[in-house]
């Protein structure tokens, strides 16, 4: 893996690690080029390109390759530079309020497995970790577009995964995590779970806060990748969202940073989990909205029969989620107002209910927003669906982007 390439990080390594980026982004977005079309797109001396070359291809990260014989034209071939998508892997987990999400990626950055598995929500953390041991075993043994894939998960990706290539895995969890680079996380009661899969898969453990993981995978992968302000909005069984601010992921002194969920909308509404009341979870978290459509007459007894209600254009359901944009665009207009985005991105199961809870949710915001303000944000559904905050646990662990810059890096621990 590259992050494992450098040990130090003083301005020459940031300048070298900074060459080697470009060199690699390149090579993902051409395919095969020569040393003479790396060097007129990069831009680097031919010195320079050939010494961050020689590095790459030294470490396995860059194969070199020479076309067939029945191909070449007449003179000395040219040898062609590609990405060794063999060079190794990383997995993220996401586990999440009730359900456990993986996710795998070569280095090419190329996404070459996911699953999915619900669960209950009280199910104690060795049978979760037990489910991700299942659905990465699964990734590792059948091509996911093959039909024989085990049943328990849903997949999507090209090949199958080798666990054994792996340097470390990145971990989404709810709620606050003091310390991402580190195993010594203790909120929400999951002190022993970095432990718990160390000792499954043999190598380190980065946590982090689930969904400002999420936000990080829409920023480098999907809905956002264009835009180096974005602000990302989660809402599922909780609600919570991340920040990436002038190219950065906004962690915040504390680790708090995306809080969004526990701004209040209603200072006489319910009481929350966090202790406060009327926070925008208790009107926008999944059971929430269930019970607020229950309460204007709708029949629908899960999420399922509530979005296809609609879907179907059903009053109550509409009204409903016409009352839940209301509240989420005041919240985002007011955290646009002090970090000034460009991209929102909403994501979620929540989000499934597409235009029905976006449309209300940009009336709301530019309502709410300075008028100066309200032709520069751009509302989008997120992309990466139930794989996003595995995909940002990959990113922390591979720790390229330029989003991770300021972030604080992951302490590497032995392996078990």
């Amino acid at each position: 893996m590259l992050s494992g390439m450098h040990e130090h990080d003083g301005p020459l390594t940031r300048l070298r690690r900074s060459h080697e980026h470009s060199v690699l982004d390149l090579l993902r977005k051409h395919g095969p080029l020569s040393r003479a079309e790396l060097g007129t797109r990069s831009g680097l001396s031919r010195t320079t390109l050939y010494d961050i070359v020689a590095g790459l291809v030294g470490s396995g990260a860059v194969v070199a390759s020479t076309p067939h014989v029945e191909v070449r034209k007449r003179g000395r071939p040219v040898e062609k530079l590609s990405l060794n998508p063999a060079a190794g892997e990383a997995v993220g987990i996401d586990f999440a309020r009730r359900a456990v999400h993986v996710a795998a990626v070569n280095f090419a950055h190329e996404v070459i497995g996911s699953a999915s598995e619900p669960h209950t929500a009280d199910l104690s953390w060795p049978e979760r970790v037990d489910i991700a041991e299942r659905l990465l075993g699964s990734l590792a043994t059948v091509p996911s577009d093959d039909p024989a894939r085990p049943a328990g998960g849903t997949g999507d990706g090209p090949a199958a995964v080798h666990l054994d290539a792996l340097s470390a895995i990145g971990v989404g969890v709810v709620g606050p995590i003091t310390d991402p680079g580190s195993e010594r996380a203790h909120a929400q009661g999951i002190d022993g779970l970095p432990d718990l899969l160390r000792k499954r898969f043999g190598v380190s453990v980065l946590l982090d806060n689930n969904t400002r993981l999420a936000a990080l995978a829409e920023a480098v992968w999907g809905a956002a990748a264009d835009s180096s302000d974005v602000l990302y909005l989660r809402l599922s069984h909780g609600v919570g969202g991340g920040l990436v601010v002038g190219g950065a992921l906004h962690r915040g002194r504390y680790g708090l940073s995306g809080e969004f969920g526990h701004v209040v909308v209603d200072p006489v509404g319910r009481q929350c989990e966090c202790g406060g009341t009327g926070c925008l979870e208790t009107r926008a978290a999944l059971d929430a909205v269930l019970n607020r459509y229950r309460e204007a007459g709708g029949r629908a007894g899960d999420l399922a029969g509530f979005l296809a209600a609609a879907a179907a254009g059903e009053p109550p359901a509409l009204q409903v989620l016409e009352r839940v944009g209301h509240d989420v665009g005041s919240v985002l207009a007011a955290v646009c107002h002090a970090v000034g985005p460009g991209v929102i991105v909403v994501g979620g199961e929540l989000a499934e209910a597409g235009p029905a809870l976006l449309e209300p949710v940009e009336r709301s915001l530019r309502q709410h927003l300075m008028p100066m303000a309200r032709h520069h944000v751009d509302v989008r559904r997120a992309t990466l669906g139930e794989a996003g905050s595995a995909l940002g646990g990959i990113a922390l662990v591979l720790h390229e982007s330029p989003l991770l810059s300021h972030y604080p890096r992951p302490v590497s621990e032995e392996n078990a």
